[in-house]
């Protein structure tokens, strides 16, 4: 082989353990350190200005309050978030891995995108967005949008949710 062949080789062979090293780096970092989360926004919304944003942080808005007998709250009553309560309102809950969830698992047992709770005609449904393993309410696995009373246990993966008050 010339030695222009054997230059060109040796370089794209530095090139990829380069990659290989820095992505190695990337992993543990996100490993150690976690994931950085942005401002959510909710979807369809746009982008505000920095002082908006600012503005709306100060003045925090309050939740509606329920309707006598609705749920009020999503508790996670077993599961390494144990004791987490997210408040219900107009906005879907989603439940997963991913980071743009409303609620995190780390949960090796939990999709990226697990379940979504929602509201519609003064009832709260779960819906399993297609996870591997499945979205169980009272121990039957949820195939399709699944009515949820208060107080009724839906797993996912192992953590357990439930309506409150």
């Amino acid at each position: 082989m010339s030695g222009l062949t054997l230059g060109v080789i040796k370089l794209g062979f530095l090139a990829v353990l380069w990659v290989f090293v820095l992505t190695t780096v990337t992993v543990m970092r996100s490993d150690l350190f976690g994931t950085r989360l942005g401002q959510r926004l909710p979807r369809g919304a746009k982008a505000q200005s920095k002082s908006a944003g600012r503005a709306a942080a100060a003045a925090p808005k309050r939740p509606s309050r329920p309707r006598r007998g609705e749920p009020g709250t999503l508790v996670v009553t077993q599961g390494a978030l144990a004791g987490t309560t997210v408040q219900l309102g107009g906005t879907p809950v989603t439940v997963g891995r991913s980071s743009d969830n409303t609620i995190v698992l780390e949960d090796d047992y939990a999709s990226g995108h697990h379940a979504r709770f929602f509201g519609q005609d003064g009832q709260w449904y779960v819906e399993d967005l297609g996870s591997t393993n499945g979205t169980y309410v009272e121990r039957e696995k949820a195939t399709g949008p699944t009515a949820v009373r208060i107080g009724t246990p839906v797993r996912v993966g192992r953590t357990v949710l439930e309506l409150r008050k």
